[in-house]
């Protein structure tokens, strides 16, 4: 079974792109300069700030479902991050060099199912769950932080 692992659109931060700290902060948003080339993944570009760059950290509902697992988490973007093309069938660095917790949802925004795996077994442990033929989709998040990384869908 194949699958697509899709970072988050860029429109809902565009209107953090380049504002002064002060600006930031007024909206509850954090700006940083990556000093590593590991610790700050940008959600929308699906790829680690490479240090230097700025990245903006703001919370973000990631799953705004009318269930009890509604759910919004701080999240880092890259100060100018435009939408990374899907994952198709793979794992990106992005997700393998991180402990992952994965989640199943069904359509109706209830979870069906979750794991925790090193990213680099994360394909098999996506196509374990979505054989199941009621999961919809799948969240993946930092298992450490619990920070949303990507979504993952059928394709």
């Amino acid at each position: 079974m194949g699958f697509q692992v899709t970072g988050l659109p860029s429109t809902p931060f565009e209107h953090l792109f380049g504002k002064s700290d002060a600006d930031l902060a007024a909206l509850g948003a954090r700006a940083y300069v990556a000093d590593s080339d590991v610790g700050f993944p940008c959600r929308v570009e699906m790829r680690d700030a490479q240090a230097g760059e700025r990245v903006i950290l703001v919370g973000h509902e990631h799953l705004p479902v009318a269930t009890p697992y509604r759910s919004s988490h701080a999240v880092f973007v890259l100060d100018g991050a435009r939408a990374a093309a899907p994952v198709l069938n793979g794992v990106s660095p992005y997700l393998s060099r991180r402990l992952l917790s994965v989640r199943s949802f069904g359509a109706d925004g209830m979870m069906l199912d979750a794991d925790v795996c090193e990213g680099r077994d994360a394909a098999r442990l996506f196509t374990r769950l979505l054989a199941n033929g009621d999961a919809e989709y799948l969240h993946v998040h930092t298992a450490r932080r619990g920070c949303y990384l990507a979504r993952v869908d059928r394709a």
